[in-house]
């Protein structure tokens, strides 16, 4: 379906957090961020995580009927304007995978599942957007299973990590069916600093002048700070040990009533209140200041940046960004990655003429990326190259989309039947055999001649002819061609056949 979004009209974020789902609905004008639309729903998936990694069925069924409601209001959306993504409970689900696809349905949209790196560049993104500074500042997010940490200058993230702590796990392992004690807290803690412990160098004070606190923990405890008269709303030692003995007093969580407080946020908040006091003791915090920005909006700026980049072709989207530095990284031969780029996007506008723009993008970037292996080793490249595309930290790309770029590049030579499960996509199928085409004509690295191959495409079955004169000064290509007729004639779900032109 092709991408119809455009800037002139309202973009979309879904936020699939471990503790809550949002709906974020915004628009870009001039520079400026403006709201149209909000909804939250606490869903607690992350609580739903058993033992075994697995979601639990009511777990699913909470995120399934609140992704319902937000389908409804996103009826009128165009393909594109929408962007979906889920976190940490979906990064460690062992059936995620079962789950997105019952998700999307109910959703009506694709959804990515982001890494912890790039889930904190967006949320940088969405703060220094709505709450610009050219301050250096720390942005701390404290979600349900992870929480992020992020320097930067501006709107340019310095250094992002995500940790694997959360106001959730947290809540749910030491403060046991809200049952809140001393020492409760204090094993929390410890808890907290062990797994944040890695970040006091590379976060330390002489990196920041501020520090903001971007979501849900901190923007719940500045405001039951602020409402009681503790401080003006700023997070500090002082207000979190106040918070903290509050909570001591009454025991449980369920009784636990102060100004300010939602009643939603409760189950959460002593995991939270740990992790707040862990990261200012620690980190030297005098004070944590409510960000204005978060996830959601960094989706929506994101999605408004991909979208002028198409609309007026000027360079922006981090996507091409990444694959240029990993090409720098592992010193790929850039021409002839730009060659095989040039072949195999032909080939394919020539099959799928109406394929949406990130299944186009996504064949670019695997043949940028197809042979970065070859840093590795020269045997077995292609097997190097996906591992690397699809475990190496990459800004802009979601965790789904690397998946299948590495599937891209895992399927530029050899037998097909390594890449079974996803050839089941017509799609695919046809980037797979553009991809392994455009590696053949351009195997012996020269300069190639773009219009001496043309394919056309007829249900399930690829006919690519060339000239009688072509094919008789390259015999080796003609020859690769033909090996390769016979790889998808034994195990492929589509036929090519090879044709002189008349």
């Amino acid at each position: 379906m092709p991408d119809l979004a455009s800037l002139a009209g309202p973009l979309a974020a879904v936020d699939m957090g471990s503790n809550s789902f949002r709906l974020e609905i915004g628009q870009l004008q001039h520079g400026r961020y403006r709201r149209i639309d909000y909804l939250k729903e606490t869903v607690r998936l992350g609580a739903g995580l058993d033992a075994n990694g697995m979601l639990t069925e009511p777990a699913v069924q909470r995120g399934l009927d609140c992704l319902r409601r937000f389908a409804s209001r996103l009826a009128d959306f165009a393909p594109g304007s929408v962007r979906a993504v889920a976190t940490q409970t979906l990064r460690e689900a062992r059936n995620r995978n079962t789950f997105l696809l019952r998700a999307q349905e109910a959703l009506g949209f694709p959804i990515e599942v982001i890494s912890g790196r790039e889930e904190a560049r967006l949320i940088y993104a969405g703060v220094a957007h709505l709450q610009p500074s050219q301050d250096p500042r720390l942005v701390v997010d404290i979600g349900g299973r992870s929480t992020e940490l992020i320097l930067g200058t501006g709107r340019v993230p310095t250094r992002a990590e995500s940790f694997g702590v959360g106001c959730v796990s947290l809540s749910m392992r030491f403060f046991p069916e809200g049952r809140i004690t001393d020492a409760g807290f204090r094993a929390a803690q410890v808890a907290a600093g062990a797994e944040l412990e890695e970040a006091l160098k590379p976060f330390a004070r002489d990196h920041w002048r501020q520090a903001l606190g971007s979501s849900g923990t901190a923007g719940a405890v500045s405001q039951v700070l602020a409402a009681n008269g503790v401080t003006d709303g700023c997070i500090n030692a002082v207000g979190l040990r106040w918070f903290i003995e509050r909570c001591i007093e009454v025991g449980q969580i369920e009784q636990l009533v102060l100004p300010g407080l939602k009643a939603e946020r409760r189950a959460v908040l002593p995991g939270g209140l740990a992790i707040l006091y862990t990261l200012i003791s620690n980190f030297e915090i005098d004070q944590l200041l409510p960000a204005k920005g978060a996830l959601r909006q960094g989706v929506i700026i994101d999605l408004h940046e991909r979208i002028a980049v198409r609309e007026h072709a000027r360079p922006g989207d981090m996507r091409d960004a990444t694959v240029l530095q990993l090409q720098r990284r592992f010193d790929v031969d850039v021409q002839q990655a730009r060659r095989v780029e040039q072949v195999a996007l032909a080939l394919f506008d020539s099959a799928i003429p109406d394929a949406d723009i990130d299944t186009r993008r996504e064949l670019a970037w695997a043949c940028a990326l197809h042979e970065i292996g070859l840093m590795v080793s020269h045997h077995d490249h292609h097997r190097h190259s996906a591992y690397l595309v699809a475990n190496v930290d990459a800004p802009g790309f979601s965790q789904s989309q690397q998946r299948r770029i590495a599937e891209l590049v895992l399927g530029q030579r050899g037998g097909l039947r390594k890449i079974e499960a996803p050839l089941a996509s017509e799609t695919f199928a046809w980037q797979v055999m553009c991809l392994r085409l455009a590696a053949i004509k351009c195997h012996a690295r020269g300069e190639v001649d773009a219009k001496a191959l043309t394919m056309k495409s007829r249900a399930r079955e690829a006919r690519l002819s060339h000239s009688a004169h072509w094919g008789q000064t390259h015999p080796r290509t003609i020859w690769l061609l033909g090996e390769e007729a016979e790889t998808w004639a034994r195990s492929g779900p589509l036929r090519l056949v090879l044709a002189e032109k008349g």
